[in-house]
C-alpha cells in the first residue's frame, strides 16, 4: 500500500519524497491535489502520510518532528514536505511559522483560497472545520465506504469480500489502492485483492457477484518500470527473489497469471497502462452502474 496514513517512519524507498498531510478534517483535499501535484512527476501513487482531525497544534508538531527524527535516523533528506488544510487563523500561521523554522516545505491549501473569497464577497468566513461535509445520511454512509475501503485494502479481511460493492484484483503495482481510495470517497465500499505469482487467492472471491468484480491490468514494460521506480534502483536490494520482482520475465508470468485468474471470474478487465487514477476510477464506475443502476441511485 503505497498511502501509509498515520505511520511513522515509512520505509519509502522510492527518490520522490514522501507527502505530509495535516488536516482538520479528514484530510481528502489535500491527498487529491497531492496526487494530483505528484503525477506531473511520474508518480501517481505517492507515499502520503496523514494527520487527520487535528485539534490542537501540538498534534502537529509532534507527527512532524517524529517523522522528521525518522528521517533524520535512516538518514534522508529532513526537510519533509507537507500539505496543510487547516480553516482557523491561529492554527495556520503556527503551522507555518513552526515549518519555516524546522526547513520543511509547507503548502497551505487552505488560507489563500478562503482569504480571497473574503475579500471577493466582503464575508466573513465560519472558520469551521469540516463544515462543507453536512452531516447528513450521504455524509455518513461515504465515511462507513471509506472505513470499509481502508478496512479491506491490500487483500485485508478476506471474509467480507461478498460484502463489497467492489473488488479489485490486480498484481503488485497495478494501482488498486489508490483507485479504490477514490472510489471510497465517492461512496462505494471498495476491496481490493493483492495477486502474486503461485499464490491463491482468498476463496471468497468465488462467492462474489462477477459484475462486482474488476481486474486491473497493464503492460509488462509499463508494469516493469513501476517496479524498478519501486525497488529504488539503488542496488541495495538484499536478496534475489526481491530483485525478480521487476524482472521482465517474472513481470510477464505475474501479468499472465492474473489474466487467467481473471477470465476464471468472469469479470470485467481494465487496463490501467497511461490512465490517471481518476479515469481508470470512472471508467470501473461506469460499468458498475450499468450493471447496478438502483445501487447508483441510493449512493447519489
Amino acid at each position: 500500500m503505497a498511502s501509509n496514513e498515520g505511520f511513522i517512519g515509512v520505509n519509502n524507498d522510492t527518490p520522490f519524497p514522501t507527502i505530509h498531510i495535516v488536516s482538520d478534517s479528514l484530510g481528502a483535499t489535500a491527498h487529491s491535489l497531492a496526487r494530483a501535484a505528484a503525477g506531473q512527476f511520474g508518480y501517481s501513487d505517492p507515499y502520503i502520510e496523514t494527520l487527520p482531525k487535528v485539534r490542537s497544534f501540538n498534534e502537529i508538531a509532534g507527527f512532524l518532528t517524529k517523522h522528521q527524527e525518522s528521517h533524520r535516523a535512516k538518514g534522508k533528506p529532513d526537510d519533509l514536505v507537507v500539505f496543510y488544510t487547516l480553516v482557523d487563523d491561529e492554527m495556520r500561521h503556527l503551522m507555518q511559522a513552526f515549518c519555516d523554522e524546522r526547513g520543511m516545505h509547507a503548502v497551505d491549501l487552505m488560507g489563500g483560497p478562503i482569504s480571497a473569497l473574503e475579500k471577493a464577497s466582503g464575508l466573513e468566513a465560519s472558520r469551521d472545520p469540516g463544515l462543507m461535509r453536512t452531516v447528513d445520511q450521504n455524509y455518513f454512509r461515504r465515511i462507513a465506504a471509506m472505513e470499509f475501503t481502508v478496512e479491506h485494502d491490500d487483500g485485508r479481511n478476506p471474509q467480507d469480500l461478498p460484502d463489497a460493492d467492489i473488488v479489485l484484483l490486480g498484481v503488485s503495482r497495478s494501482s488498486k489502492t489508490p483507485i479504490s481510495i477514490y472510489m471510497g470517497m465517492e461512496g462505494y465500499k471498495v476491496a481490493n485483492v493483492p495477486l502474486a505469482l503461485g499464490t491463491e487467492p482468498p476463496k471468497e472471491i468465488y462467492d462474489c457477484d462477477s459484475s462486482r468484480i474488476f481486474g486491473l491490468m497493464t503492460t509488462p514494460d509499463v508494469l516493469v518500470g513501476i517496479r524498478q521506480r519501486r525497488l529504488g534502483g539503488s542496488g541495495r536490494i538484499a536478496s534475489m527473489v526481491a530483485a525478480s520482482y521487476a524482472e521482465p520475465e517474472m513481470v510477464y508470468q505475474d501479468l499472465e497469471e492474473a489474466r487467467a485468474l481473471m477470465r476464471k471470474l468472469g469479470c470485467i478487465v481494465i487496463r490501467t497502462d497511461n490512465k490517471a487514477v481518476e479515469e481508470t476510477a470512472q471508467e470501473i464506475l461506469r460499468y458498475f452502474e450499468l450493471a447496478h443502476p438502483l445501487q447508483k441511485s441510493a449512493i447519489e
